[in-house]
């Protein structure tokens, strides 16, 4: 057999090869990790919220009496300390007259190096407040005033 009939083989392995590694190299490494918790409040009927690291979609909760908490694991892009993060979502809770209310949350922030840290989301302000703090450490989210900039209204 010619050897030219292995070399080609061999310049596709090369070349496949290639593409793979540049294709990795796309991908953002990343850092580390951090977890948040959300919990449904006894007034509340469901939530579903969107948390993004980034402006990019990182997480959804959806919870309601059969699941009443969730913690995910959020992973961070290599390369920076500090991330912005942004909560959206819809809140239904029960009034003291036994009426549903469906709320719209929406909230910025800055997580400070929160690879490690266990953030909650909470919310005040009768359900219309929604942010991350990390109990042992406050001081590694800092909330911004006003509404999240990658929030739109839902679709129904």
């Amino acid at each position: 057999m010619p050897i030219s009939s292995f070399l080609l083989p061999l310049r596709t392995f090369a070349f496949m090869a290639a593409i793979s590694a540049l294709s990795m190299s796309v991908r953002p490494a990343l850092a580390g990790e951090f977890t948040v918790t959300d919990e449904k409040a006894d007034m509340e009927i469901s939530e579903v919220s969107r948390i993004y690291l980034d402006g990019r979609l990182a997480s959804v909760f959806r919870l309601d009496d059969s699941t009443r908490y969730k913690t995910v694991r959020i992973a961070t892009p290599q390369g920076r300390l500090d991330h912005t993060y942004t909560l959206c979502g819809e809140i239904t809770i029960r009034t003291p007259d036994g009426r549903a209310e469906t709320h719209e949350v929406s909230s910025s922030g800055i997580l400070h190096n929160p690879d490690g840290h266990h953030f909650d989301a909470l919310g005040s302000d009768g359900f219309t407040d929604f942010f991350l703090i990390d109990p042992q450490a406050p001081e590694a989210a800092e909330r911004l005033p006003g509404r999240g900039e990658v929030c739109s209204a839902p679709i129904s």
